[in-house]
């Protein structure tokens, strides 16, 4: 039986960074891994789908430069290179992260890990005796349970379609819906986004998401809110949705993409073999340090129900190898003020409480809005809008909260979270001079007020 300081089970983020760490702080560290090296954002999550989103904004691009002067046009779209291009690259990056764990001196065993106790991991006719068991396995697409659901497809298999549909309907009102309703309606599919609910990523400032909308339905998005779906019969010539009380709107599509969520990936991992605890939606209980309820277990990423987002994966995989392994007092991870982008089309950028967040809390706050067109429309034609904000607590003059809906928001709001952590105010922000002409500048000429939350 092989012996271990610590064995995790999942190569993604989380898991990878936690392993290399703690090989370099002198552990003996095996990593199971049973599908493919850096877990879903680099296979079948972030990496591929920016990839796509800037394969599909091209389209947009090649009319917009006829503003210009360029003489243009789109003759055609080869589907097929631009996956094999994407399957090319995400190889050139697993083959990094197998160099990058060899290198550290970890360990890498295929295959499927079950956890049989708490000091021992299977995998195969293996059996893997550890100190510590690190339990790393991420999520995994949900699939509600409805007539024809076999019919779909999730965010696992959509980025390797054989053809090209000429019709897709994207179920969801989260993420990944949103960004792969973009991509395809770039890419120039006849795209339908459907959500039962009404309103789009719920956790985001209304006013940002609700010019997304906008935005999106420009593009040709069919977004349709408070819809709801019964199920899918495949017919001749596509698939038929089952959206009854819309009898005289027949709805028929080559795909379905189901972006309703995600579950912890923990099936078939043996938990019940050890005092590892589970909440009310399976995500596993992780206390001080992130150990679970047995002591020798610890979780990391987003099988724990934490920020689902890969840089706090591989903070918490940071912090617990240094904990473990490296003579920290503690595994901490600063979860305020972390910055989001949704690479929609435009993108949304994030951090900070929203507005609807500040009046639930009853703050005194200013709210500074700048909405305007992007400088390059002003040639291209195209009438896209921007919006900046900034939430000011009007007694301390801190930023509650800053949002945009722009074009490159993640290049943008990296700098400006990096200020806010530092504690910057609206008044460091007004004697910032700004970089002219950009968009990043909106944030630092903002002078008045828009309206006042809690006066």
């Amino acid at each position: 039986m092989s012996q271990y300081d610590l064995v995790v089970i999942g190569a993604g983020s989380g898991g990878v960074r936690a392993a290399r760490m703690a090989a370099s702080f002198g552990a003996r560290v095996a990593v199971v891994e049973d599908r493919y090296l850096g877990g879903t954002c680099v296979n079948v999550g972030c990496v591929p789908k920016k990839l796509y989103v800037y394969g599909s904004s091209f389209s947009e691009s090649i009319r917009d430069a006829a503003g210009y002067g360029w003489d243009t046009s789109v003759n055609g779209f080869d589907w097929n290179r631009l996956r094999d291009n994407k399957v090319k690259e995400i190889s050139r990056l697993n083959g990094i992260y197998d160099r990058l764990l060899e290198g550290s001196g970890a360990e890498l065993v295929n295959g499927r890990g079950s956890i049989i106790d708490s000091n021992t991991v299977k995998v195969g006719e293996r059996l893997l005796s550890t100190k510590r068991i690190l339990i790393a396995t991420g999520g995994w697409p949900r699939q509600p349970e409805m007539p024809g659901i076999e019919l779909t497809k999730t965010s696992n298999e959509i980025f390797d379609l054989e053809t090209l549909p000429k019709r897709i309907l994207v179920v969801g009102g989260g993420y990944i819906a949103v960004e792969f309703a973009g991509i395809f309606a770039g890419l120039g599919v006849e795209t339908t986004l459907s959500y039962r609910g009404p309103n789009l990523l719920k956790e985001f400032d209304r006013e940002i998401v609700n010019q997304l909308i906008e935005e999106m339905k420009q593009k040709g998005v069919n977004v349709r809110l408070d819809h709801r779906l019964f199920g899918f019969e495949r017919i001749n010539d596509g698939i038929r949705v089952d959206h009854s009380g819309h009898e005289d709107d027949e709805l028929i599509v080559d795909e379905v993409l189901m972006a309703v969520g995600r579950v912890p990936n923990t099936f078939g991992l043996g938990l019940e073999n050890t005092q590892v605890t589970t909440r009310d939606d399976g995500t596993v209980e992780v206390f001080e340090n992130f150990q679970t309820n047995d002591p020798s277990i610890y979780a990391v990423g987003d099988v724990t129900g934490s920020v689902a987002l890969t840089p706090v994966a591989l903070a918490e995989g940071m912090a617990l190898a240094k904990h473990l392994f490296d003579g920290a007092e503690s595994a901490s991870v600063d979860y305020d003020l972390i910055p989001t982008t949704i690479f929609s089309q435009p993108n949304i950028g994030t951090l900070g409480l929203s507005e609807d967040e500040v009046a639930s809390r009853g703050l005194h706050a200013q709210v500074f809005v700048s909405r305007f067109k992007p400088m390059k429309h002003a040639l291209s034609g195209r009438q896209e809008q921007s919006i900046f904000k900034l939430i000011v607590d009007a007694e301390s003059n801190k930023i509650l909260g800053l949002h945009m809906l722009a074009p490159d928001a993640g290049e943008i709001l990296q700098g400006f979270a990096v200020a806010l952590k530092a504690g910057a105010t609206k008044a460091d922000f007004d004697r910032t001079i700004g970089i002219h002409p950009t968009a990043a500048e909106e944030f630092v000429t903002m002078r008045e007020p828009t309206r006042v939350i809690g006066a």
